[in-house]
């Protein structure tokens, strides 16, 4: 009971820790960029005329749901006697939401109803926030360094938090314009265009169907190549899991074997007087098999009442909860897969009555004259 229902419950947390983190990492930065193919991986965004042709050709696939353009600028926020270094990343009034909107801690959005009026906007995390000592409505300067040194006065519109201490610590988000009118750029220049595709595990061929499509000038890169230490730590999580399974398997088989043998060992002048009888051995083993499978079976009912109603429990209500500062979320997540019980149960059960075979071999070991005297 305890091995199956600890194995549901790491299978779980582990699938759910990964996907909130990969949702978090695409949610923000969006699952591939496409940027002009150059040496330069500064902040400071070499910038290329929008393409048409490519955006029409990637909106039509219907593995690529988003063909957003956006750009980013160096700046420093100058405010409350406190200087922080941060990244504007400028989007437009084209650019998905839904990801910062489930994250925000206070405020809206940036409005793009008023074209002058959005460049003044500015959308910043909680972390900035704290260190900086600001709140929506707030007013504030940000200088970019670049020749002449230009400033542009913001007012806060919106706090929101990502769950991805790196993001937090480096990003605000403005208008894309903004952008444009301090690098000098024309109407119809980006710095990128950041994609969104259906389905994350489509990665590789949403990639591959990029890379055909992209004229020279151009090269794109998926989130796992910009945070790549996140995702290999991710990758991790999968040796720990199966490690965790087959500690459990390994208990579980032991604890079955102990039983198995004190069966048998309860048995003995049954089993003499069986033989006596003339049953063979391989009939008396199916006996002791069959009700180590019926102890088996009640463990898994009650494993999977154990796993499945505690991943339930903690779905529902979060009642178990992380640091977010080492954990990038503040609960335990959860993904439950009808299959990966299924799974679990099946191999649980095959694997204990596969290894039981052995043990019941014992069986064959006893002499009837000795076993019925033994009573």
């Amino acid at each position: 009971m305890l091995g199956l229902g600890v194995m549901i419950l790491s299978v779980a947390v582990v699938k759910g820790f990964k996907q909130e983190i990969k949702e978090k990492a695409r949610g923000f930065d969006g699952d591939m960029k496409v940027v002009k193919y150059d040496s330069n991986n500064s902040y400071e965004m070499s910038s290329f005329q929008v393409d048409s042709a490519f955006e029409k050709k990637a909106n039509n696939n219907p593995l690529i749901t988003a063909v957003m353009p956006y750009a980013t600028k160096p700046g420093i926020i100058k405010v409350n006697n406190e200087i922080e270094g941060v990244v504007l990343k400028g989007v437009d009034k084209s650019y998905n939401w839904q990801f910062l909107k489930k994250n925000m801690i206070a405020g809206n959005v940036l409005d793009f109803s008023d074209t002058t009026r959005s460049k003044t906007q500015l959308m910043i995390s909680d972390v900035t926030a704290g260190r900086l000592k600001l709140k929506v409505g707030d007013k504030i300067v940000m200088y970019f360094v670049q020749q002449p040194l230009r400033k542009r006065p913001f007012k806060i519109t919106g706090i929101y938090n990502s769950g991805i201490e790196d993001i937090d610590k480096t990003y605000v988000i403005g208008d894309i314009d903004l952008i444009r009118k301090l690098n000098d750029w024309n109407k119809t220049e980006i710095g990128g265009y950041e994609l969104r595709i259906a389905d994350f595990e489509q990665m590789p061929a949403a990639a591959t169907f990029i890379d055909n499509i992209l004229p020279q000038r151009l090269k794109e890169y998926t989130v796992m190549e910009s945070y790549p230490s996140l995702f290999e730590w991710l990758n991790l999580l999968d040796v720990n899991t199966q490690v965790m399974l087959a500690l459990m398997v390994i208990v579980a088989v032991i604890n079955m074997i102990s039983a198995l043998l004190i069966m048998i060992l309860e048995r003995t002048s049954m089993i003499g007087i069986l033989k006596a009888m003339g049953a063979g051995n391989w009939s008396i083993q199916k006996i002791f098999l069959y009700n180590a499978g019926y102890i088996i079976g009640i463990g898994l009912f009650l494993g999977n009442v154990f796993g499945i109603g505690l991943s339930y429990i903690q779905l529902k209500t979060h009642f178990f909860t992380l640091d977010p500062a080492s954990y990038y979320m503040n609960f335990i997540p959860i993904k439950l897969n009808a299959w990966d019980v299924v799974l679990l149960n099946a191999g649980t059960m095959a694997i204990c009555l596969l290894v039981l075979i052995l043990p019941s071999m014992l069986v064959s070991r006893i002499l009837p004259v000795k076993a019925i005297r033994f009573k």
